[in-house]
């Protein structure tokens, strides 16, 4: 046999077959290609210089690995259509006489081709686009563009490695398939019908109650930590739950269909119907698959686009104002009047030399514990806490108590509070009791719940909610409480005074304000008293980390969705030419016994419009109860911005569902040009 037989034989292949490699080339090529941008960017030393590079880095690295995971399942996903579509191929040589090694040195030829295509054209293209996402990658997060152009061999050598494993699994896994399969099988193959899925009820039934349990747990959950760890539970129940209701509910769908004699015994819908029969197990799963990948760039683009284009918002609601300082004390009586006032003046008196006033400030004393609340007592031992699960950590709460003094000041009020009264106010679910009893501290009974009260930032940034309790005398509030220690002897209260304030002068300027309040917050942690710590926080220097976080998860976040929105389409594209080739035989008879174009038309819009848009559907519905828990998680990186998330969310919603309309427009298309007879050179 001549030299290059092989290779030839393979090239041929690919040639023949360009209606199915064609596609499978481009999307392992734009695989790669998105692989060393990710990997360049990771790597790149522009990206390490900027603020917060080393996060933006950890983010890039954690996506590339997302993206190997999920091209190495996916490209596993797509073969399986290749090699279903080759198989008669394949048992056609082995009837002339060509083993199963000859077979498998063409896949292994066809591979290399592929393979060496992809990596190759990917690389290039990644290379050359490389500098554009950089550039794009900088100026969203507000960085220094740089226009030095470099390529990065760590980068080249990585894709390389990667998708080389996945081309090799790929071959043994296509030489699998062809040598335990006999030739008249490998003949057959096109022409085996698929039996529905046994037990139809109890995997439909099932995938609801996965489905509704699921449901359940995104809409009830209420606190932040808790949404954290439920919401990955949550999305895997999700997937069962589609799989099974798209595959088994399929059957029964169809099944019903079939019954209803009017809707079933009319041209445009027998012949969809039962060719949706013949194959519903496949066409189940290929629709949930569309349905998760769809579900995953809309939950991606939405809370990402949201921190994005919400991050003035976070950054306000971290650090609400220009300077944002905390003093921390180990006893109430380092909170004395005298103290305060002194450590407030060395402040004014330092803004003064800049002939700064400051603007919209506030300032007050507090003492903050953890405990559990359970009605209207109040947990603080932490041998007690300890007990609690997940499920009751909503009801654990930051508790701060403020002396009424330091609220009128700030509030501009004149409340009066007798001995065991109280003010309440609640930044988490609203307190609806009376009274508030302190297990191993004073019981108070509630005069006013507040309608709002001067957060902090750190306070928001909690994951847990905070109830402050605004007391007549802050010291006898707390008697009790600041004798109780953790594990390692540590008190448990923390005794704080906080000052933000407004400074009202250019960035430039505030910089230098900044770290003259800090040399001063330093000495005064440093003197006499050691034992005070200290957090001075300047907005404008926070921003740019902001900037950076919320840029990265955006950037990375258009990547994927751009990956897996490609992944849908290709299984759509496969979905369609593979189950119109399916269908030309059983059309091809229609047509012959009087069944119009027109009809065929009819009845291939009935069968795509009956199964097409059920992902879509299916999606927007898992989105919509998503929205609470992902509303839920984005408290975690201080967005609490509801209406931001909503409108982001339709809008996202609203551009993926056209350009699903595109698709299902093109690919209906292609499927209706196979099965009308419409042939293209192959």
């Amino acid at each position: 046999m001549k030299i290059g037989f092989y290779p030839r034989l393979a090239a041929g292949s690919i040639r023949k077959n360009k209606r199915m490699f064609l596609p499978y080339i481009l999307i392992c090529t734009g695989m790669v290609m998105m692989f060393y941008i990710i990997i360049f960017l990771a790597a790149s030393d522009a990206v390490s210089q900027l603020s917060g590079g080393s996060t933006i880095k950890e983010i890039f690295a954690l996506g590339s690995w997302v993206i190997a995971i999920f091209a190495g399942i996916f490209l596993f996903y797509t073969n399986s259509f290749l090699i279903r579509r080759r198989k008669k191929e394949f048992g056609l040589y082995n009837i002339l006489g060509m083993g199963k090694g000859n077979i498998g040195r063409i896949l292994f030829w066809e591979t290399l081709i592929i393979a060496f295509l992809s990596i190759a054209v990917g690389l290039l293209v990644g290379i050359l686009f490389s500098k554009l996402a950089e550039l794009g990658l900088v100026n969203m997060i507000h960085g220094d563009v740089s226009f030095d152009f470099s390529v990065s061999v760590l980068a080249i050598v990585r894709t390389a490695q990667v998708f080389g494993i996945i081309f090799v699994l790929l071959l043994l896994n296509s030489i699998r398939q062809v040598r335990f399969s006999s030739a008249i099988s490998l003949l057959r193959s096109e022409n085996t019908g698929e039996k529905p899925p046994k037990g139809n009820w109890f995997m439909g039934i099932s995938g609801l109650l996965i489905l509704g349990s699921a449901y359940y747990i995104a809409v009830t959950i209420q606190d932040p930590v808790v949404a954290l760890v439920m919401f990955f539970v949550a999305v895997v129940m999700v997937i069962v739950g589609t799989y099974l209701i798209m595959i088994a509910g399929s059957v029964l769908f169809c099944r019903i269909l079939q019954k209803k004699k009017s809707y079933y015994y009319k041209p445009s819908h027998f012949v969809s119907v039962s060719s949706m029969v013949y194959r519903m197990k496949r066409n189940g799963a290929g629709l949930a698959s569309i349905c998760i990948l769809a579900t995953m760039v809309l939950v991606m683009m939405a809370s990402t686009a949201s921190l994005y284009f919400g991050e003035e918002y976070a950054i306000k609601n971290r650090y609400p104002r220009d300077i944002n300082l905390s003093l921390f004390m180990e006893d109430v009586s380092d909170l004395s009047d005298e103290n305060v006032a002194a450590f407030q003046g060395d402040i004014l008196a330092f803004l003064e030399r800049y002939s700064v006033t400051p603007e919209n400030d506030y300032c007050y004393r507090s003492a903050s514990i953890a405990g559990h609340l359970d009605g209207n007592t109040v947990e603080t031992d932490v041998t007690q806490l300890d007990e609690f699960d997940l499920s009751t950590y909503s009801d654990v709460y930051q508790f701060r108590f403020v002396p009424l003094s330091d609220y009128n000041e700030m509030a501009g009020t004149q409340e009066a509070l007798s001995d065991g009264e109280a003010l309440l106010y609640s930044n988490g679910k609203a307190y609806r009791e009376d009274t508030i009893s302190f297990n191993h501290g004073s019981t108070f009974r509630i005069k006013k719940c507040l309608d709002s009260f001067a957060v902090d930032g750190e306070a928001a940034a909690q994951v847990i909610s905070s109830i402050y309790i605004v007391v007549p005398d802050l010291e006898q509030a707390i008697k009790g409480l600041d004798t109780l220690v953790d594990y390692n002897g540590n008190r448990m209260i923390t005794m704080e005074w906080l000052y933000n304030f407004d400074i009202g002068i250019e960035p430039e300027q505030q910089t230098e304000v900044y770290y003259g309040i800090w040399d001063i917050i330093v000495g005064i942690a440093g003197g006499e008293d050691e034992h005070i710590g200290y957090s001075v926080r300047y907005r404008e220097y926070e921003r740019e980390s902001f900037y950076s976080l919320y840029g990265a998860l955006f950037y990375i976040g258009i990547i994927l969705s751009i990956v897996f929105i490609i992944a849908a389409v290709l299984i759509i594209y496969y979905k369609q030419i593979s189950e119109g080739y399916e269908d030309q035989a059983r059309f091809e008879i229609m047509q012959k016994v009087g069944m119009t174009k027109r009809e065929i038309r009819k009845s291939i819009n009935s069968q795509l419009l009956t199964v097409f848009f059920l992902p879509l559907i299916f999606a927007a519905m898992h989105l919509a109860f998503a929205f609470p828990i992902i509303s839920k998680l984005l408290l975690a990186f201080n967005l609490n911005n509801v209406m931001l998330f909503a409108v982001t969310t339709v809008i996202c919603f609203i551009v993926f569902a056209v350009f699903y309309l595109i698709v299902y427009r093109i690919t209906s298309n292609a499927y209706y040009n196979i099965v009308s007879g419409v042939r293209e050179d192959m």
